[in-house]
Formats: C-alpha cells, sequence, structure tokens
C-alpha cells in the first residue's frame, strides 16, 4: 500500500470564455495546479482582446501606431501571420472588425448588415500587420487583432512545458474544445479521447482517438451559434465575406504534437472545406484530422488514430 500511486489532483476555471480542467498524476504538489491556473489567468490578461490593458487590447487602441508588446505575443501573432499565409487568407488574425459585428453570446441574436459588414471587410487584411521584434503595427487604424484562433493552443503549450519542467510526466490539460495530453496514462497506456458529436450534449462522443504526448483541437459550427429565419449562423467567420463559412461541415478535428498548430489548423481546415482541408493535412508532416460533415459522416485523413 505504501507504493501506491498518489491520485490524480484535478482543478477546473473559467478562462478564455470557456471551463478548463486540469489534471496532473504522479505528484500531490497542489501548487502546481496553482501555478498552472496562474499561467492561465497571466496569458489570458496578455491576449484577451477584450480585457482593458492587454497587449492584444493596447494594439487595437493604438490604430496603427507601433505598440511594444511582451515577446511571447509578437511571437504568436507571427505565427498567426504564418497560417493566414499558408492558408491563403482563411485563417486572418484581423478578423476583429466582423466578429465584433456578430453577437453569438446574448438572446438579441443580429444579423448585421451588408453595408456594416463590408465595411468591416477593407480593415480584415493579416499581410497589413507588422511585427519588429516585439513591436506591432498595424498598417491600416482601422484594423484590430483577435487571437482567438490560436490563443488557446498557444497557452496550452506553455502550461506543458511547465508541466514538464516539474517533473509531470502525465497529465491532461482540457481548455474547452482544446486537449493536450502531457505523456501517457499512469500505466502507460495511451489517452482515449473522446470527440464531440456535433449538437448533442457535452461529453456525448461521435468518435475517440487513442492518443500519446499530443494534443486534439476541435472546431464546430456547433460551439456557438443561433438560428435565425431557418438559417444556422455560426462563429467560424469567412474573412472573404464576413458571414459564417457555409461548406456542409460540422467540425474539424486536428491531431498533432503542437496544440498551438492543431488550434490554427482546425479553424483553418474548417473554413477550407472538406476537399482542400483534407489536402492540406495531408501535405503536413505530423498532422492528422477528423472531418464531420453535415450529414454526420466521418472522414478521417490517413493515419487519424481509430
Amino acid at each position: 500500500c505504501q507504493n501506491r500511486e498518489p491520485e490524480p489532483l484535478s482543478k477546473s476555471g473559467f478562462y478564455f470564455d470557456t471551463a478548463i480542467t486540469l489534471t496532473v498524476y504522479g505528484t500531490e504538489d497542489e501548487s502546481i495546479l496553482d501555478q498552472c491556473l496562474s499561467l492561465c489567468r497571466d496569458y489570458e490578461q496578455m491576449l484577451s482582446r477584450t480585457i482593458t490593458g492587454s497587449d492584444i487590447n493596447l494594439i487595437n487602441l493604438g490604430h496603427g501606431k507601433p505598440v511594444e508588446v511582451h515577446s511571447e505575443t509578437a511571437a504568436l501573432i507571427k505565427q498567426a501571420i504564418t497560417y493566414g499565409q499558408l492558408s491563403g487568407g482563411i485563417f486572418d488574425c484581423s478578423i476583429a472588425p466582423l466578429s465584433t459585428l456578430w453577437d453569438f453570446r446574448s438572446e438579441t441574436h443580429r444579423v448585421p448588415s451588408s453595408s456594416k459588414l463590408k465595411s468591416a471587410l477593407s480593415h480584415v487584411d493579416y499581410r497589413k500587420i507588422k511585427v519588429n521584434e516585439n513591436t506591432v503595427t498595424l498598417e491600416d487604424p482601422m484594423m484590430e487583432i483577435d487571437l482567438g484562433g490560436i490563443a488557446k493552443g498557444f497557452i496550452a503549450d506553455q502550461i506543458k512545458e511547465y508541466l514538464k519542467s516539474q517533473n509531470v510526466s502525465s497529465a491532461l490539460i482540457n481548455l474547452g474544445g482544446n486537449v493536450l495530453a502531457v505523456g501517457n496514462k499512469p500505466d502507460g497506456s495511451l489517452w482515449n479521447i473522446g470527440i464531440q458529436r456535433p449538437f448533442s450534449s457535452a461529453g456525448t462522443s461521435i468518435a475517440t482517438a487513442a492518443i500519446s504526448d499530443q494534443s486534439l483541437v476541435t472546431s464546430g459550427v456547433y460551439e456557438r451559434y443561433f438560428e435565425k429565419d431557418g438559417v444556422l449562423y455560426h462563429h467560424l467567420l469567412n474573412p472573404s465575406t464576413g458571414y459564417p463559412f457555409d461548406n456542409d461541415l460540422y467540425s474539424v478535428t486536428i491531431l498533432s504534437d503542437s496544440s498551438t498548430e492543431a488550434d490554427a489548423l482546425s479553424t483553418t481546415c474548417f473554413g477550407l472545406g472538406l476537399e482542400k482541408g483534407m489536402e492540406m493535412v495531408e501535405s503536413l508532416e505530423g498532422v492528422e484530422a477528423l472531418f464531420v460533415t453535415a450529414d454526420e459522416e466521418l472522414h478521417y485523413s490517413s493515419d487519424f488514430p481509430r
């Protein structure tokens, strides 16, 4: 009995507009989880568009003036620009002028007017974001950055690095639709992670994936949406039209060693649609995907674990 493994430690919180749960194995040191939650809080204060005084808030309020930010913010914006280039603009971290026109949270749902969308579209272009060391400049004063499509993945990766620095070899980081496994389960077996069935109650799986030391990130139409006049409007917006992507997809789940990459690619591949999205996944080393179409058919990339 004296050699029995300690019980797992788990803590939950609410950050990045979602419920999160962190679970670690093989330690009785609760301060490790406290520090993980502290990291979540610090990064939210740094990267959130809506928190006054955050790096992103200050960039957006700068209206084109150079703004010095934390080195991590600058590096993450650079990564976001890279995914903009990779996707041909399907992933665009300057989408804030569009996303602020849509309201998926209140009861008074509204579809923005075409004139407002057209005006906002003219200020969406990741190519006009310039990063020079730790200084960020928006070439269009009306532009605004929103890192919602990549920040949770980045934060999950930072939590993983911290846990490894504390000699934690088995843990599960769950930041809403972003799941990152540290190592294997305590008994050495793989983690079996459920993939949410669209429009079903939380925890209802449409598929599972057995993973080790990898991240699974899902983007789906069921996460934030409303219906109006028989049309479903969801939060995954097309930077070219201003409207939600309309491509017969319910969700895209990306598997990668990097949660940052999985986060950005889940949005990117959703926007690209099944055919082009799958082409991109198959062209990238160490990346797999599961696409769920509107008929609830499952479409797996060649080496997705089943």
